[in-house]
């Protein structure tokens, strides 16, 4: 087989492959008056990145995409995505995401984040501002929270300050 052309031998007295049609492209026709048919737009999807049960990385994780942590992370997650840190992992560093949905170990603050999850098996330390926050009964949380508000409209404050178990 070459590298650059799929050229597959026939064997000994078969009738050689026929030839292959070319692609056609979405390409704008001579005459403007005639409709082409267009693709549909293809959905796009952010990527997950996944730090794997086991692993310990140090560093700083900054872009766009969604980020799910499975083992141990020291360092800033600065992030245009989700955060997920799973039952067992272990983040400590500071948190910018859309959602961070905790079920394991958070040792930081979360900073404006759209929405905040603590599942049953969360522990936090840290301070968390966020548009919403969710607690899940038996989710640990040390640190001062403020949600459901927003700066520019200067609707109401709400602002809870955890200790131990959360019901």
């Amino acid at each position: 087989m070459a590298l650059w052309k799929d050229t597959i031998a026939a064997p000994p007295g078969a009738s050689p492959a026929p030839a292959r049609e070319p692609e056609r492209t979405n390409v704008a026709p001579l005459n403007p008056n005639v409709e082409t048919p267009r693709r549909p737009k293809e959905r796009t999807e952010m990527k997950e990145s996944v730090i794997a049960n086991g692993l310990n990385i140090e560093g700083k994780i900054e872009g766009a995409g969604n980020v799910r942590i499975g083992g141990r992370f020291k360092g800033d997650v600065h992030i245009d995505g989700d955060l997920t840190i799973e039952a067992g992992a272990h983040l400590t560093g500071q948190v910018r995401a859309n959602l961070v949905v905790v079920a394991g170990e958070l040792q930081g603050n979360v900073e404006s984040a759209r929405r905040v999850e603590l599942a049953e098996t969360a522990v936090m330390s840290g301070d968390v501002k966020a548009g919403a926050l969710t607690v899940a009964a038996g989710s640990r949380m040390r640190g001062q929270v403020e949600f459901g508000w927003e700066e520019k409209l200067g609707k109401g404050h709400n602002e809870t300050r955890g200790l131990g178990s959360s019901t």
